[in-house]
């Protein structure tokens, strides 16, 4: 079984707070505690971006196919400029944004590049009097149209001295901050490849504001019909003719018998034997997370809940979900298991404290990946810590809900 990463430091621990003496520290989960700080309201400022893409400290992780260029399974590989500028051009941010929405041309292949943020733990580049630190970009290399051949030799050269666009499917194994930043590319990335038309007019839209915004710019100088002018469309009405990354909420919740003793966990038919977790499914319109999480739990499982208490969240870049985590406890004539509802689930149970914590210290894994050498057959597996699943068992086990461990 591959080693666990360690999960990222919550923020501030060292502070005392009435919140954190209530609650106790906070709760970070994998893909989140980024060191980055994303200064999103630079990002319409080419000026600022131009300086940052040229900077000798500036860190660029390339992407091709949403699979992101890697020194080893832990660590990111860091390029430079001069690594991607045969793809990107010589200056992408040369221009005004208003200028390039004015010069907008469907026809040319501009390649994608995020703005991910600034390091500001590290010295040499600033901005200005307040900004600074090492700025870090996201590039699509994926070799297509007009960039298709220097892309192809940008891979072969990468790849020849070693380095590999990873081929899992998770990057689970990426240390804490790595799998942060990665998250955050990952997340724009493929927003941005799953956007290219308006939803309204369906014309092609533009990447602007760093590749956290798209346009439906109104004129196109490829076309010759009307000067170039584009039809109406209810996009480019109101304040602004933009559209905005999308983040699903999906809630996930440990399910606590009303006596405190047992978890309740489901299993999928595709999962190896022996495997459960909790329970999940999307947030729907006009529903609170309180609402979403008793109407999943029952819907899945039959079980009727009580009260629901938010414990953590976490980012989920598959593609653009938000976990919200949740810890919610049966009601006494409400824990009769029954799957007849929603076919999703192959399986659910009830487990002991003593089944959980055996299943935590020996049995907790990746879906593909072998449990720990000390787990035997027939016993219960687990997610591994990277998963917020199992930072919800394991506040529960340990007396998140109840005040003191389960017995």
């Amino acid at each position: 079984m591959p080693p666990q990463p360690e999960l990222p430091e919550p923020a501030h621990p060292e502070v005392d707070s009435m919140l954190s003496r209530r609650f106790g520290k906070e709760v970070a989960n994998y893909f989140s505690g980024s060191p980055l700080n994303r200064v999103g309201f630079l990002r319409p400022d080419h000026q600022f971006l131009s300086s940052a893409l040229n900077h000798p400290s500036t860190t660029f992780l390339l992407f091709n196919k949403l699979e992101p260029l890697t020194k080893s399974g832990s660590e990111l590989a860091r390029c430079t400029f001069a690594d991607v500028k045969p793809i990107i051009g010589e200056n992408p941010f040369e221009k005004s944004e208003e200028e390039v929405i004015a010069q907008y041309n469907s026809t040319l292949y501009v390649p994608q590049i995020i703005f991910l943020g600034l390091d500001e733990r590290k010295d040499g580049f600033k901005y200005k009097e307040h900004y600074k630190g090492q700025p870090w970009f996201a590039v699509d290399v994926t070799p297509k149209e007009s960039v298709k051949e220097k892309a192809e030799e940008l891979l072969e050269r990468m790849t020849s001295t070693g380095l590999e666009f990873s081929k899992g499917r998770m990057n689970l194994s990426l240390q804490a901050e790595e799998a942060a930043i990665y998250a955050e590319a990952r997340h724009l990335l493929d927003w941005n490849e799953r956007n290219p038309f308006c939803a309204s007019c369906g014309y092609k839209t533009l990447s602007v504001n760093a590749g956290f915004k798209r346009t439906c710019p109104p004129k196109d100088i490829a076309s010759e019909v009307n000067q170039g002018e584009r039809p109406p469309c209810a996009t480019r009405t109101g304040i602004s003719n933009l559209c905005f990354p999308r983040t699903d909420p999906t809630v996930i919740m440990a399910v606590v018998s009303a006596d405190g003793t047992k978890i309740l966990l489901g299993r999928q038919k595709r999962w190896p034997a022996h495997f459960y977790s909790t329970l999940a499914g999307f947030l729907e319109p006009a529903e609170s997370v309180e609402e979403a999480v008793r109407r999943e739990v029952w819907e899945e499982s039959g079980i009727h809940l009580g009260r629901v208490v938010i414990h953590s969240t976490q980012p989920w870049p598959y593609p653009a979900n938000l976990m919200i985590g949740a810890i919610g406890q049966a009601i006494p004539y409400g824990e009769t298991i029954h799957l007849g509802h929603d076919a999703e689930l192959e399986d659910a149970k009830w487990f002991t404290a003593d089944e959980i914590r055996e299943a935590l210290r020996i049995g907790t894994s990746g879906l593909g990946d072998d449990a720990g050498p000390e787990y035997k057959e027939g016993g219960l597996r687990l997610p591994p810590k990277t998963a917020i699943a199992n930072q919800l068992i394991t506040a529960v086990a340990n007396g998140f809900a109840s005040g003191s461990p389960m017995i």
